[in-house]
């Protein structure tokens, strides 16, 4: 098998890595809600794709306080 004849440096590897960085994505608007959801994708805020309801959105409920437990203590 043949052998490189020198060490790749490290520049030359990150240079031709360089096109795999991550881009970042184009955002819509959501027509219902008007928050920025991804295109082609249901929004996750309302639940709606293309005017209809697809998902079942359930409201978070917020903690007001620390709930704390009671155990049996050791």
């Amino acid at each position: 098998m043949p052998v490189p004849a020198r060490k790749q440096t490290s520049s030359h590897g990150k240079r031709r890595r360089s096109h795999l960085a991550l881009k970042r994505g184009n955002l819509a608007t959501c027509a219902k809600c008007a928050k920025p959801v991804f295109p082609h994708r249901a929004c996750t805020t309302c639940g709606t794709y293309r005017g209809r309801t697809v998902l079942s959105i359930v409201p978070r409920v917020r903690k007001s306080s620390k709930e704390t437990r009671t155990g049996k203590k050791k």
